[in-house]
């Protein structure tokens, strides 16, 4: 590949993913709180449960078109998946926590606006420094290691309040219950994307293969899931109660995020997706705070989101 098809592919890469991560944060946001009566809202549990469904279909797909017949597909599948069962169990670690994770998600967006959220989500960087160095013993470069202690004190400084500033109890409850969430999925991204990488380097089963297991056990965990905690709902409002285009929308770019960065991460490089969610952070800010008037900066929240920013493009740097 020339030099010049070589910047065209990094660019139109870093352009959907940029529009991906924005998009996806936005739009989520925005399809829980459209409206004032939450019992007309989506189930969460249901749309983890759609986007893992849709993920297993797309992975069928692609080992459908790779194997060229439905019948060497299924035998793949049927190697893979049943002769092979210890290989298959090892996805189910990253399948509950992807789970929770993607549950957890919904939870913060509906209580955080969708800068914060992002921002102090990139807290997951240093979580999965931490689990790489532990569990692929890799080594990070001084610089990088700078780069985690901005991140932290970013991170820090966007969540302090100004003790001027009036907030009713009610908002202050649910900020913690959206950083709490944010917190734990930051803890669970970092051991689950490490431990994955872990299980592909050490077995010979293709990406897509991997990726059908994850799906396929992940989607039989959110369905209990969402059976066991909105029960009573799905009874009597159905499955798909307050399902739109919008929502479809949602669960499906979500669906597709995480296909999105391993095409970035396989043809591009770990500056380009700093750069993109740097990008992204800065597109929310401003579509969060002209248009969907939802995020008013705090004075703490200048000085750390620059931080963030800097440390995940610095973290790029070998």
């Amino acid at each position: 590949m020339s030099t010049k098809s070589n910047k065209r592919l990094k660019f139109g890469l870093l352009l959907i993913l940029v529009l991906q991560t924005t998009g996806c944060v936005l739009l989520l946001r925005y399809s829980r709180h459209r409206t004032k009566d939450s019992s007309k809202n989506y189930l969460v549990s249901t749309t983890v449960v759609s986007s893992e469904i849709i993920k297993v279909l797309t992975s069928l797909i692609v080992l459908l078109a790779q194997t060229g017949s439905l019948m060497s597909c299924m035998r793949l599948l049927y190697k893979e998946m049943i002769l092979n069962r210890q290989e298959s169990l090892k996805s189910a670690v990253p399948a509950l926590s992807y789970t929770v994770q993607n549950n957890l998600l919904f939870v913060a967006l509906s209580h955080l606006d969708s800068v914060t959220y992002q921002v102090t989500y990139q807290l997951k960087i240093l979580v999965t420094a931490i689990f790489s160095v532990l569990m692929l013993n890799k080594r990070l470069s001084l610089l990088q290691w700078v780069s985690l202690i901005m991140l932290m004190a970013g991170v820090v400084a966007i969540q302090l309040h100004d003790p001027s500033a009036q907030t009713k109890s009610s908002e202050r409850q649910n900020d913690l219950i959206g950083l709490i969430c944010v917190l734990i999925s930051c803890f669970l991204s970092g051991f689950t994307g490490v431990y994955f990488e872990k299980i592909l380097k050490k077995g010979d089963q293709s990406l897509w293969i991997r990726n059908f297991q994850l799906s396929f056990i992940s989607s039989i965990i959110a369905l209990i899931n969402a059976l066991v905690q909105d029960h009573s709902t799905i009874s009597s409002l159905g499955f798909f109660h307050g399902y739109d285009y919008l929502t479809w929308t949602v669960i499906s770019i979500h669906a597709f995020g995480g296909f999105i960065v391993a095409f970035v991460m396989k043809y591009a490089d770990n500056i380009l997706k700093g750069f993109a969610t740097s990008i992204s952070i800065v597109i929310s800010t401003l579509i969060s705070f002209y248009l969907l008037d939802d995020f008013t900066p705090q004075p703490y929240f200048i000085y750390g989101a620059p931080m963030v920013l800097a440390a995940v493009i610095l973290y790029g740097y070998k």
